[in-house]
């Protein structure tokens, strides 16, 4: 069971170090995302990555939609290969979901984590009663419903909007790349746990020392998702970066690197 683990979530080790950072990608993504931020910290640094089930180069038949119906499930594989690799005191970054998988892995096991780095990560996609989250349900239906009829043609178009560079084209393709390697099925579930998620209730429960990084321009999550983050999770930090977009760590690597850095102490 334990090799097994490992092998679900692609898990990768590398780097060297008495402190460990994990790195969790996002919805679309997978591991090789963090690159540039693994170059920079690995010599610092035990690294840890991984693929969240049905990315990458995740066991796909581990997958199942009754297993995987919410992000507690995507926290409770990440406290797995916590516990597998013995890893405690950990800084975890996590990118867009993996910021809300990773408070939920917290809130179970504190121990695993000394400190939370989110970037652009939003408790809630869904705008309500005096909170702005970005989308209302009827632009929800919309893109369900364009992923459902032609996936991969939804992939292309979705791509550029949530990259938000048009002088990089290049990440917008490298984007529809990863999420056209997602099975269809899979892809759609996820996208509804994600988007139709609420996890506001969660954030004042934290208790681990938490960074915010928030982008420009995000079409996921508006600036004041951020801000909302700020002020519900206790002695939290929040962190604007001068990048565009909703994956700033490809489209402005040196600047989430630097950020990250900010935050911790070799």
């Amino acid at each position: 069971m334990a090799s097994s683990i490992l092998e679900r979530n692609n898990v990768q080790v590398l780097g060297e170090g008495s402190q460990t950072i994990i790195f969790a990608h996002g919805f679309g993504s997978d591991q090789t995302a963090w690159r540039h931020q693994v170059a920079a910290f690995a010599p610092n640094f035990r690294i840890v990555m991984f693929d969240h089930v049905g990315a990458g180069k995740s066991d796909f038949s581990a997958y199942s939609p009754r297993r995987y119906s919410s992000a507690h499930s995507y926290a409770e594989d990440l406290l797995d290969i916590c516990n597998e690799l013995k890893l405690k005191k950990t800084i975890l970054v996590g990118h867009s979901v993996s910021g809300m998988v990773s408070l939920l892995a917290a809130l179970v096991e504190p121990e695993c984590f000394s400190q939370l780095i989110f970037v652009s990560a939003s408790p809630r996609y869904l705008n309500d009663v005096g909170y702005i989250g970005g989308f209302e349900q009827a632009d929800l239906d919309v893109l369900y419903a364009a992923m459902g009829s032609n996936y991969y043609a939804w992939a292309s178009g979705f791509a550029p909007l949530v990259v938000g560079d048009p002088n990089q084209p290049e990440l917008a393709t490298e984007f529809a790349n990863t999420l056209s390697a997602i099975r269809p099925d899979i892809a759609q579930a996820v996208a509804r746990i994600i988007f139709q998620s609420d996890h506001r209730a969660d954030l004042p429960k934290l208790k681990i020392p938490t960074v915010i990084l928030q982008s420009n321009n995000d079409i996921a999550v508006p600036l004041e998702v951020g801000q909302y983050m700020k002020e519900h999770i206790p002695g939290s930090k929040l962190i604007s970066l001068n990048a565009q977009g909703h994956l700033p760590h490809l489209s402005s690597p040196e600047e989430v690197t630097s950020a990250i850095a900010s935050c911790i102490a070799v």
